[in-house]
């Protein structure tokens, strides 16, 4: 790190320096946050369905971006220059997002199958329609590529062509971060967070906030010795306040959603083993008959490479199956400043390969 009074810094890089930390510390304008151009072609209930504006031969299938629960859809286009959506335009590709928008205590009753039978199956029909009746690729990060691999897996008649997923969890048995949940669940039963759950309707979004935060809690406390260290790097300190700017503005988890998750991940661990319950159905995903692809983060503590990479072994009739690991948390993987090289790269490689 660059001492203040380093004499080989000149006057203009230390008035830069100050520039920038000012513009990020106090003015929170470092980078350009213009989002990257599309219209709106669809809509309903927990389903905005944004086509980006393409121009030029497309190449390939089109391609549908699945956020998670709890965070904004945002994560796909994060700041211009480090923009999945960005990405996949300039090779050609159409691509769409599915916005869920806010989650209110209204929809506490809204379970993951509302998006597994209705939001998800619903945008990939509309974005085949949009193409002539093609396939679609599916691209999800986190429980985004989750609910993409349901929904498929619960109707293998569906037009998608391949399920590329970032970060999404099979296998929490592989989760140190796991093991404080079941242990407090199997001594509670499992009651005081389902009725803690009820009563508030759901996880509300600062909670949401709090806990993506508290899983990079060593990132946080070291952050004003980083920005200090890179304070002469003005697209390093936009990409963290893009970050930050998506953490700061996470969205709440429906309660019924949020217990699901808990019980059938957590708890019980189901998805290890190929199922999932909702309600009276169970989904199994020897039923996915189309290529799949899961990215892990080298230091991903939310979702380790174990607990991703579970899904080789769960998907016995997918004609290819593609597991990689790429540098970066749980966000990082997904959209950090390697992520071009290495996790994007994985993904032109699948979408063109299959």
């Amino acid at each position: 790190m660059s001492s203040v009074f380093d004499p080989s810094r000149t006057l203009e890089q230390r008035r830069q320096a100050v520039a920038n930390l000012f513009d990020f510390v106090v003015k929170g304008n470092v980078g350009d946050k213009t989002r990257t151009p599309s219209d709106v072609i669809d809509d309903g209930p927990q389903r905005t369905l944004h086509r980006y504006t393409f121009t030029g031969t497309p190449q390939g299938a089109p391609v549908l971006l699945v956020p998670p629960l709890g965070a904004q859809a945002t994560c796909f286009d994060l700041h211009s220059g480090c923009s999945v959506a960005q990405h996949l335009l300039s090779q050609q590709r159409r691509t769409y997002l599915v916005d869920y928008g806010e989650i209110g205590v209204g929809e506490r009753s809204l379970g993951l199958e509302h998006w597994i039978d209705g939001v998800v199956p619903t945008a990939v029909r509309k974005v085949s329609e949009d193409n002539d009746g093609a396939d679609v690729d599916l691209v999800g990060w986190c429980l985004g590529g989750l609910l993409a691999l349901l929904t498929v897996a619960a109707d293998p008649s569906l037009p998608v062509r391949s399920v590329a997923m970032v970060a999404s969890p099979f296998d929490n048995s592989e989760n140190p971060l796991a093991d404080p949940v079941r242990k407090v669940g199997a001594v509670t039963g499992g009651r005081v967070f389902d009725s803690t759950v009820r009563a508030l309707g759901g996880v509300p979004a600062k909670l949401v906030e709090q806990g993506f935060k508290a899983m990079s809690l060593p990132v946080y406390l070291k952050k004003s010795v980083t920005l200090f260290k890179h304070r002469d790097d003005r697209e390093f300190l936009a990409h963290i306040e893009a970050v930050d700017d998506l953490m700061n503005s996470m969205l709440a988890y429906p309660g019924r959603a949020t217990l699901q998750v808990y019980h059938q991940l957590f708890q019980r661990n189901a998805l290890a083993s190929g199922t999932f319950k909702t309600g009276e159905r169970t989904i199994d995903l020897a039923e996915v008959r189309v290529p799949v692809m899961n990215v892990a983060g080298t230091t991903d503590t939310l979702v380790p490479k174990g607990v991703a990479h579970r899904v080789g072994e769960l998907v016995p009739n997918a004609p290819n199956v593609r597991l990689e690991t790429a540098p970066g948390g749980h966000l990082g993987v997904l959209t950090g400043r390697s992520a071009e090289t290495t996790t994007w790269a994985y993904l032109d490689d699948f979408l063109s390969s299959n």
